[in-house]
């Protein structure tokens, strides 16, 4: 008897135009270390992993993490790249309790806002997730207080679905989250 075939799951490479997404690797740890500690305080007030200073062996830790989830088809996080390679961020998508949907994530570098790198990669994300058999609804989560990061699902089409207290796990926040969906 042979064993199951994998679940679906995401590419290891997506196309997002203005840059690629591609699933992390250990040879990464490095330049995610360089680009999470230059966004360190862009990043802070949002992230609650970013409350800690940044250090190879975090980064290092993240990144066997995120290959292992990928595998396990348990989470799909990707590094954000520009042409020439350099890591503009990340994203990613992750189950939700019951089913049928993915909640898509990101952060980009403090060097790289405003250029439209998380609407690429939410943008690409979204189509790669809603072609995956069984996922109906994607979603994306933020804080009300996080009007940038809010900015993405609207500009997408997603459509404000509810607004859920909250815990406030990181400075900015202001408890209530956001809850965006688009459905396929």
């Amino acid at each position: 008897m042979g064993s199951a075939p994998p679940a679906p799951r995401p590419p290891d490479r997506i196309d997002a135009g203005p840059i690629l997404l591609r699933r992390w690797t250990p040879d990464d740890a490095p330049a995610l270390l360089a680009a999470v500690a230059a966004s360190h305080p862009h990043l802070r007030p949002w992230m609650p992993w970013a409350l800690e200073e940044p250090t190879l062996e975090a980064e290092a830790a993240f990144v066997a993490e995120s290959v292992r989830a990928f595998d396990d088809g348990t989470e799909f996080l990707y590094g954000m790249f520009t042409p020439d390679g350099s890591i503009v961020g990340a994203s990613g998508l992750r189950p939700h309790v019951g089913g049928g949907v993915l909640e898509i994530g990101y952060w980009v570098h403090a060097g790289h806002t405003r250029r439209g790198y998380a609407s690429a990669a939410a943008r690409a994300l979204t189509a790669a997730a809603l072609a995956l058999p069984g996922i109906t609804s994607v979603e994306i989560r933020c804080d009300v207080a996080n009007v940038a990061s809010a900015s993405v699902p609207r500009g997408l089409g997603y459509r404000l679905d509810r607004v859920v207290e909250d815990r406030i796990t990181a400075p900015a926040e202001a408890g209530p989250l956001m809850v965006w969906i688009t459905e396929g």
